[in-house]
């Protein structure tokens, strides 16, 4: 997918270099026209002109080749796509079926030297929004559950559906990999996956946007998922829980067992922190890439502005969301299978 990536952002920026190489090609009227006493702009590059013979025509035409040369470099589809903004995207029906709101801004909070600013941005409220669908799809799930088993409604379509992918996720996923007596962390993981999935889910629709693209928030749940590895290690494990930080091998002699404590003790702390940066880059690249992918596809097509040309570029972008479909669930499976096995890890020195 890098490579596809890589390869349709080289055309486009070809294809972007286009009007500006056209415009260094044309011989230097335009900077004399500086000299030209009257008008400035147009009327000033045409006066220069008839003044060496040219004829309005090519002025004009090397004129419009400025302008096009100077929205080509100014057109800018797949930043604002994948960073975050201080407004947020709503259908409506001016031109283009989009328009801006600007999110409010609070004033910074202080802490010591520090200014905390807490405002809200456009992944901000897609993480909220991811929240409320977690919540809006689980809870009456788990309501008509608890009602089926009661015996007072028999069991529905949709909570089937959703009890037989929790279940999945809980034996198959979590709890095999959580390592003896890890149910009481199978919440932890379900709704690690799910939050996720939603998360990944709201880039792949309109005036939506992919906060798992933000490294921010990915670093935000390594880190949450880190500290749950640990304190579960602490737990499980007690004072032994130091024996994951520093090396002390009571196999070897003393001599040698010092020199490895030494040697040994950062790298095993060193071990700790790839996980959750594991986990960050893993999560925040996969779900950018795709994004980079699909939009510098369609990019080509306002780029070349040919039927014939641009028919490609679609049918492959299209191609590229359905993948990208496949890796928002893919996605949230692996980070919530690695979460499981990195909290089984720890707590199965125990055991």
């Amino acid at each position: 997918m890098r490579l596809l990536g890589s390869f349709a952002l080289a055309l486009a920026l070809a294809g972007a270099g286009r009007p500006a190489l056209a415009q260094a090609a044309v011989p230097p009227t335009v900077p004399e026209t500086t000299h030209v006493t009257g008008p400035a702009g147009t009327s000033a590059a045409v006066t220069s002109a008839e003044v060496r013979g040219q004829t309005p025509t090519t002025v004009g035409h090397v004129a419009a080749q400025g302008h096009a040369a100077s929205e080509a470099q100014t057109v800018d589809i797949i930043t604002p796509h994948i960073t975050d903004s201080r407004s947020i995207d709503y259908p409506c029906f001016k031109t283009g079926l989009v328009c801006e709101a600007e999110l409010p801004r609070w004033a910074p909070i202080h802490i010591g030297g520090v200014a905390v600013d807490l405002s809200p941005t456009k992944h901000v409220v897609m993480m909220l929004i991811a929240a409320v669908l977690c919540c809006a799809l689980l809870i009456p799930a788990g309501q008509a559950r608890s009602r089926q088993v009661r015996g007072e409604r028999r069991g529905g379509g949709f909570a089937s559906a959703v009890e037989a992918i929790v279940l999945y996720l809980r034996n198959e996923v979590a709890v095999p990999n959580l390592g003896p007596h890890g149910e009481r962390f199978a919440p932890f993981i379900l709704t690690l996956f799910f939050f996720i999935l939603f998360a990944n889910l709201l880039g792949l629709i309109p005036y939506g946007s992919t906060a798992t693209g933000n490294i921010s928030v990915t670093a935000t749940l390594a880190i949450i998922t880190f500290i749950v590895v640990e304190l579960a290690g602490i737990r499980a494990q007690g004072v032994g829980y130091l024996s994951t930080i520093f090396y002390w091998n009571k196999d070897l002699p003393i001599y040698m067992r010092v020199p490895m404590f030494l040697l040994m003790s950062p790298i095993e702390f060193l071990g700790k922190l790839t996980k959750p940066f594991a986990l960050t880059i893993r999560l925040f690249a996969n779900m950018t890439a795709g994004h980079i992918v699909v939009l510098a596809l369609i990019g080509l097509v306002f780029v070349f502005k040919s039927l014939a040309i641009g028919v490609g570029p679609a049918i492959m972008a299209t191609a590229i969301m359905v993948l990208e479909l496949f890796v928002a669930f893919l996605q949230a499976f692996i980070f919530a299978l690695l979460s499981a096995v990195f909290i089984g890890q720890i707590r199965t020195a125990h055991h």
